[in-house]
């Protein structure tokens, strides 16, 4: 298992010194710094956030970003985050297009798996137009050789198990699916074996990470600042992963974990805590 397994270094997990939702959530390591030591760490997939996205671009070409993913082996990229997509016109549908041709082509040129797209701020919009949205967004990712996963998370304008699967299901995309992360599945309350009926077809990604059931201050700082890495929280991520590996789940695995502490560490340190405490997960 752990020969076959692809483990992915999702963005926030090495991204030391970001803020999530500042104007400062690129890394204070360079884009070349977290691939390599994301690579000594044993991981063979590697995630990048728009906003570290533009900050690199600043110094390297995507050419160049991809020179350096190949020669570290990584085989996995992940690109996100895209909000937005659903609004037909506005401030909001401007800066959405923007965003969105900045993804596609660093998708294009960085050859990625993937793009994450969802929304952080429960933004009302009628199950019809976001399937209709998400459709169109999916043949435009299809145009660059890459998929467009929705993460589900109690933020999202569709915030249940059975309204994503109506999305991608309506959407009826090749490339389009559902990307699974444990943190929010335990915080929704969704059990495991629910997720396990996931179509294969439909489920495109897993991030595993660990914490606790309750917490003193709001879901949204949980969410960004205390998130834990797997095995020390109270979370049953072993049972999780060997649900979902009897399931049949053949993909590549996440590790995402946001915590304000964890972005303070040296870089080695958290690429090594980040696989080591992963890989502890899955049967050996």
């Amino acid at each position: 298992m752990a020969k076959q397994m692809q483990l992915v270094a999702s963005y926030w997990t090495l991204a030391g010194g970001a803020e999530p939702h500042t104007d400062h959530e690129f890394s204070v390591f360079s884009f070349q710094e977290r691939v390599s030591a994301a690579a000594e760490a044993g991981f063979t997939g590697f995630g990048i956030w728009h906003a570290d996205l533009e900050h690199t671009l600043k110094s390297l070409s995507l050419r160049q970003m991809r020179r350096i993913l190949d020669d570290h082996g990584m085989t996995h990229i992940e690109l996100e985050f895209l909000t937005d997509w659903w609004f037909r016109d506005g401030e909001r549908h401007a800066a959405c297009e923007q965003r969105k041709r900045l993804l596609l082509d660093a998708a294009a040129a960085l050859q990625a798996h993937h793009i994450k797209v969802g929304d952080f701020l429960n933004t009302p919009c009628p199950l019809p137009q976001l399937i209709d949205a998400f459709a169109s967004l999916s043949e435009q990712a299809a145009a660059c050789d890459t998929d467009v996963l929705f993460e589900l998370m109690p933020f999202a304008n569709v915030n249940t198990l059975t309204g994503a699967l109506e999305l991608v299901a309506g959407a009826d995309a090749g490339n389009g699916g559902i990307i699974i992360d444990l943190w929010h599945m335990v915080k929704m309350g969704i059990p495991y074996d629910d997720i396990a009926r996931i179509p294969a077809r439909f489920l495109g990604g897993i991030e595993v990470n660990d914490g606790t059931f309750r917490a003193p201050w709001d879901l949204h700082t949980d969410t960004i600042n205390h998130r834990r890495l797997c095995g020390e929280g109270e979370f049953d991520v072993r049972g999780f992963v060997n649900t979902m590996l009897a399931a049949g789940y053949q993909g590549p695995w996440g590790i995402e974990v946001l915590n304000a502490e964890m972005r303070k560490w040296p870089l080695q340190r958290m690429a090594e805590r980040a696989a080591t405490t992963t890989r502890a997960q899955f049967p050996r």
